[in-house]
């Protein structure tokens, strides 16, 4: 069984995943550790618990699900994987930041690894599968494990709610079409593990999210 250990970070409260099974590895999932401290908690629970990262992943690149990828990479000596429709939002980064009156930021690595609709994710005895779920943002993907029954969704589906739009790259209907044809196929007892908020499950959204009725 893959677990799921989950940290909220940053000024944006933003979800921070680790996945990992009984071989100690693990990857990490948009990590948006920005303080020393949030570093900190990150690195001792990682210590803690015996794991062994292997993987950096960005469901997206928007700032509040990158500012701790640097300090990931640099820590464990992983290559940056996502998207390559997120690169432009990625090196926006430092730009955005500034809009946002955000200081002290250490800027992401490039990546090193594009990863593309129904690419098999592996670490230890773990398969995931990338869904292609854009419209929040230009190409966000998210993660489904068939196996342990749930699914990394980014800032796609939350619950009784849907990721905002209106940033660059947003587009309602892609969203929504996103969540119709990838998310809601998944079973209605798969776990949704969204990029802000508690989790929920894909049939409590089927039956009871406003934007989806």
């Amino acid at each position: 069984m893959t677990l799921v250990a989950n940290f909220s970070f940053n000024p944006f409260q933003e979800n921070t995943y680790v996945l990992y099974d009984d071989t100690k590895e693990c990857i990490i999932i948009d990590p948006g550790c920005y303080t020393a401290a949030e570093r900190t908690q990150l690195k001792e629970f990682i210590a803690e618990a015996g794991l062994k990262p292997v993987r950096l992943i960005n469901t997206h690149c928007h700032i509040d699900h990158v500012f701790g990828n640097k300090f990931v990479a640099d820590t464990y000596g992983l290559t940056l994987e996502i998207h390559q429709g997120e690169l432009i939002v990625l090196e926006s980064m430092e730009m955005v930041c500034r809009q946002y009156g955000i200081p002290d930021i250490q800027i992401s690595p490039a990546p090193g690894k594009y990863l593309a609709e129904g690419d098999e994710i592996k670490f230890g005895n773990t398969t995931l599968k990338a869904l292609y779920t854009p419209g929040h943002s230009p190409a966000s993907l998210s993660f489904y494990c068939e196996e342990s029954n749930f699914v990394i969704a980014g800032d796609v589906l939350f619950q009784n709610s849907i990721g905002r739009t209106d940033l660059p790259g947003g587009d309602m209907n892609t969203l929504l079409t996103s969540i119709r044809q990838q998310l809601f196929p998944l079973p209605d007892d798969v776990r949704v593990y969204p990029g802000h908020g508690p989790a929920t499950t894909i049939g409590y959204e089927k039956a009871n999210n406003p934007f989806l009725s």
